[in-house]
């Protein structure tokens, strides 16, 4: 029998807005299993009262990747180039995040969960990195296919929390976006950067865990021992 209990994270869930169901790439709740949690995969709960129960009876919360967030939420019209967005999911995850962070509950966040930490807190992100960020010698952010491939090298930043987790100052790691931060707020901390500037993975310094990466983990933590560390490093402050 298991000295510790196993924790349930709560795992926010992609939406299929054709087929308007919830749904989950398998890489998200096996790699918190393999780490030794229990996925919980939510429902788009609308009431506060749920989403306050949730947050209090759940010992962690994965923030996961998906569509575009509403840029209301940082102050700017919709752009031509901002994709699909989702208002019902937006709220939960703005509710959800608030309710977690005041209960100090450990939090990570991938992709459009980085992008949501950083906008809650009071950043800002570019709708389109490709059109609106001044790159001087831009990379591929967007890979089409084959995710579990990495195509890009990210730097993390020495005597942060994610360089202890990954004892590495440089990594190779895969990208599946065209948003990304581009006001970082003051309540966030940056982690690791791309070759272009582009900020990579933040830290949320007011909780005991709370990490959040640009990059896809759920696709990468098979094969990369770093990566399921990162899993196994947010389930073990969950404990």
């Amino acid at each position: 029998m298991n000295q510790y209990k196993k924790p349930l994270i709560g795992v926010l869930p992609l939406y299929d807005s054709n087929k308007k169901c919830i749904w989950m790439y398998p890489g998200y709740t096996d790699g918190i299993t393999t780490a030794g949690g229990i996925p919980v995969i939510l429902s788009l709960l609308k009431t506060q009262d749920d989403i306050e129960e949730i947050a209090d009876r759940l010992d962690g919360f994965l923030f996961s990747g998906g569509k575009d967030i509403d840029p209301q939420y940082y102050g700017e019209p919709v752009l031509e180039y901002c994709n699909e967005i989702n208002p019902p999911l937006d709220s939960l995850e703005m509710k959800l995040l608030n309710a977690v962070i005041a209960k100090n509950k450990p939090i990570f966040g991938i992709c459009r969960g980085l992008q949501l930490i950083n906008v809650f807190f009071g950043g800002s992100l570019y709708q389109d990195i490709n059109i609106q960020m001044d790159r001087e010698q831009p990379i591929l952010h967007e890979q089409e296919n084959n995710f579990e491939y990495p195509v890009h090298d990210i730097s993390i930043l020495k005597n942060t929390r994610l360089n202890d987790i990954i004892c590495a100052e440089r990594i190779r790691v895969n990208s599946m976006h065209h948003q990304g931060i581009s006001i970082l707020s003051p309540r966030v901390l940056a982690t690791a950067y791309s070759d272009d500037g582009l900020i990579e993975a933040i830290e949320i310094p007011e909780i005991d865990f709370g990490i959040a990466v640009q990059w896809h983990p759920e696709f990468l933590w098979r094969e990369d021992e770093n990566t399921l560390n990162l899993f196994k490093a947010f389930i073990d402050a969950s404990r």
